[in-house]
């Protein structure tokens, strides 16, 4: 299986170098290790993250893609549905099937047709409309929904300003 999964990630790689998509960018780490990538997130338009840029890995399981990879945040970032230890929690980043909670739908779930261009612009989005009925940072969720506009919005400000300096680096 490990040489198909391979196979499939070079190829979602080389069609995103071709046809990029706006708001990300995305590549391998070592060319030697298909699995590992890392992205850089730049914070969406109208959001609190705008004008950040927020470096994640990707990392696939060598059965993808019947599993989803999992990703974690280098940069810091304040976000409900972001742990502190930067784990992104996404409804399209859980394994496949029956949610054991019934927060989520199956279809909403990880499916095998899912890409690295679908799974970004999923995590954009999240950026944009964090889901706070299932946090990962029980923190930044209370703030995001008691006074978005303050504590929240300050912690996010300083993020964005962190991944400015680091994005040079």
């Amino acid at each position: 299986m490990t040489e198909q999964s391979a196979l499939l990630l070079r190829k979602q790689l080389a069609e995103l170098n071709k046809n990029p998509v706006e708001g990300f960018s995305a590549g391998v780490i070592d060319d030697e290790d298909m699995y590992k990538w890392e992205v850089v997130i730049i914070g969406p338009q109208d959001t609190l993250f705008e004008g950040g840029f927020f470096k994640a890995y990707l990392t696939f399981p060598f059965d993808y893609p019947l599993r989803p990879p999992k990703m974690k945040f280098i940069t810091e970032i304040w976000h409900p549905n972001v742990a502190k230890n930067g784990d992104v929690c996404v409804s399209i980043l859980h394994e496949p099937g029956e949610d054991k909670f019934g927060y989520e739908k199956p279809e909403e779930r990880w499916l095998p047709i899912h890409t690295v261009e679908t799974i970004m612009i999923s995590v954009i989005s999240m950026l944009a409309d964090p889901n706070s009925d299932s946090p990962a940072n029980v923190d930044a969720a209370k703030e995001w929904r008691e006074d978005p506009n303050g504590e929240f919005k300050r912690k996010v400000a300083r993020c964005v300003r962190k991944s400015q300096e680091m994005a040079f680096d």
